[in-house]
């Protein structure tokens, strides 16, 4: 995993997260929808502050930016 760049390695955590969500909600509970919410409004956040907590976390872990 030390050659997965940051970038590529947000889009898939949050492609997991959002499908697991999805997937919660469709078998479990409609409201697992509020974490797929939680992470459009962080992307929201993001775009506009480019702040993101996630890719500090993967910085400290290792991965390199592009």
């Amino acid at each position: 995993m030390q050659d997965l760049k940051i970038e590529k390695a947000i889009r898939l955590m949050v492609g997991i997260m959002i499908l697991a969500s999805l997937i919660l909600a469709f078998f479990v509970s409609k409201w697992w929808l509020g974490i797929a919410a939680f992470i459009g409004i962080n992307l929201f956040q993001s775009g506009i502050t480019g702040f993101c907590l996630l890719a500090i976390v993967f910085n400290k872990l290792g991965m390199k930016h592009k």
